[in-house]
């Protein structure tokens, strides 16, 4: 803020002295050009004057009176008073530009020179200004930065949760599947194992029912043993009788 302050003043002096100088060269151009051609004129005119007079004097064979040539001096003298009067303002009137050009340019001095010095005067506050901005606009850059740390760091952590509520629930669904599996399997084992009890109680019975029916075989056979033992014993006895006395 307080450099643009201190910059305008020096190039709205600068530029309108600008101008000034311009316009003052182009007046002053424009006069030089006047005066080259003024003094021009007076020579062509002095030199027809002369060339007149001399051929005047020459066809009159000085028949001219004194009174004429009175005339004529007056004439010249009047058309050279004009003249110099004329060159004496015209010099008059660049002498007065070159003071105004002089005034001007020492004018524009002393407005850079009070610019500098007030540039020189405020360039701590300025500094300190600059300072100032570049601070503000260094904290604005280190807050958005911040900001976009703690966003990210904050999206990390949100993904971070649903990977891991990902892997709790999968990991439930794991155990879950486990448990069930084995349920499964100890319920098949149950069965198998019930399976096989009765296969061993069937086989058992089996067993006893063989043993029993062996049992009974060997019983039947003893007892058919001796049923036959005790017939061969219960047979009347021979008597022989020697001589022909025949058996009784």
């Amino acid at each position: 803020m307080g450099r643009s302050r201190s910059r305008s003043p020096k190039r709205h002096a600068h530029k309108k002295h600008s101008r000034k100088r311009s316009r003052s060269r182009e007046r002053h151009r424009r006069d030089r050009d006047r005066d080259r051609s003024s003094r021009t004129k007076e020579r062509n005119s002095k030199v027809r004057r002369r060339s007149w007079s001399s051929s005047s004097s020459s066809s009159d064979g000085g028949t001219l009176d004194e009174f004429g040539r009175a005339r004529r001096r007056e004439k010249l003298e009047e058309v050279d008073r004009l003249a110099e009067l004329e060159r004496i303002r015209r010099q008059k009137e660049q002498e007065q530009r070159q003071v105004e050009e002089e005034a001007e340019r020492r004018i524009e001095q002393l407005i850079e020179k009070r610019v500098q010095d007030e540039l020189e005067r405020r360039r701590a506050e300025i500094e300190a200004e600059v300072l100032k901005r570049v601070e503000q606009v260094k904290e604005g850059m280190e807050k958005q930065m911040l900001e976009e740390l703690e966003r990210k760091r904050q999206e990390q952590l949100e993904a971070q949760r649903k990977q891991e509520e990902e892997e709790r629930l999968k990991r439930l669904e794991l155990e879950r599947i486990m448990e069930e599996n084995n349920r499964k399997i100890q319920e098949a084992q149950r069965k198998l194992a019930e399976d096989q009890l009765k296969l061993v109680e069937e086989q058992r019975l089996v067993d006893e029912e063989r043993q029993k029916l062996r049992k009974q075989e060997e019983k039947r056979k003893k007892e058919e043993q001796k049923r036959i033992l005790g017939k061969g014993a219960a047979r009347p006895r021979l008597s022989f009788t020697l001589g022909g006395g025949g058996a009784k």
